[in-house]
């Protein structure tokens, strides 16, 4: 029987969490080695549900109000706490391997440039 992500939430008590099997629940194909999960999977699944309301919101701290039934400092103060969680994404870094994929995709650079060029 599958458990809610909560329960793994819980147990864990927001300690670092390395997944080792994932099961394909479509075909049953198991995939064991190590695997990191996404930032957003290591906060606690009530701060999860937070941010999964803010991003519905579109960041509107009013309707978060309405919705929690708490004030904006409390908000902006578990935003705050919630942010202060997860690491940052490199966007610069991110966005130049995924042009050098694109390069690579259309033929414009070898597999052996495009090596190269993301050690820099």
């Amino acid at each position: 029987m599958k458990q809610p992500w909560s329960t793994l939430t819980g147990m864990t008590r927001n300690e670092a969490i390395t997944v080792s099997k994932v099961t394909l629940d479509g075909s049953g194909v198991t995939i064991e080695g190590a695997f990191e999960l996404p930032p957003l999977a290591g906060l606690s699944y009530e701060d999860q549900i937070f941010a999964a309301a803010f991003i519905r919101t579109h960041g509107s701290i009013k309707q978060m109000e309405v919705l929690f039934g708490v004030s904006y400092p409390t908000i902006k103060n578990r935003l705050n706490r919630i942010s202060g969680q997860l690491r940052l994404v490199d966007v610069q870094i991110t966005a130049k391997k995924s042009d050098i994929l694109g390069l690579l995709e259309k033929g414009e650079i070898s597999a052996e440039e495009a090596i190269e060029r993301m050690r820099e």
